[in-house]
């Protein structure tokens, strides 16, 4: 694994979110997010950092299924769309559907942060809400504490403290 607390490589990492509330034809959500952590090497992205999974509460609904989240580091040759069109093909492998927003799903993966990289077109990086988030600022804090957000400069550790959304979140047992 590189060393995830030199800053010249952090400001370079591509940050990928992935959770999942139903494990589709797997035996368990774990057993999915494994899975989909080794599926990203065929696209092009090696893994070089990884969280411990998380568990959070469903949102809005409460009473659906809960999530399994985590974040990996990874190192690619691809641009941010380009990285964003494989996580939607490795999506697809693992029978994601997009019916529904916010509906329970079999894996979701969403580009965080590539590299210093910031847009906001038909792509946007960083991820518009992620900094809120516990159930990704938690793991990336927990893997790389001192990575920085690419608008607003705050680390990994601060935006986990600072989140507001899915504060129930914490390491799975």
């Amino acid at each position: 694994m590189k060393n995830q607390h030199d800053q010249k490589w952090l400001d370079q990492a591509v940050v990928v979110a992935l959770g999942c509330s139903l494990p589709g034809s797997y035996p368990s959500r774990e057993v999915l997010l494994e899975a989909a952590v080794d599926a990203l090497a065929s696209e092009g992205l090696a893994v070089t950092g990884r969280s411990a999974w998380w568990t959070s509460a469903a949102w809005p609904d409460p009473a659906a299924p809960a999530y399994l989240n985590g974040v990996v580091l990874v190192e690619t040759r691809l641009s941010a769309s380009e990285v964003l069109e494989a996580l939607h093909r490795v999506e697809a492998r693992f029978g994601r559907v997009r019916a529904e927003a916010n509906a329970p799903r079999t894996l979701d993966l969403d580009l965080i942060a590539h590299g210093r990289t910031v847009l906001d077109g038909v792509v946007v990086v960083p991820h518009p809400r992620a900094h809120e988030r516990l159930f990704v600022m938690g793991p990336l804090a927990q893997i790389a504490p001192r990575w920085r957000h690419p608008v607003y400069g705050r680390t990994a550790a601060a935006l986990a403290a600072a989140a507001t959304v899915g504060m129930d979140a914490k390491p799975a047992a």
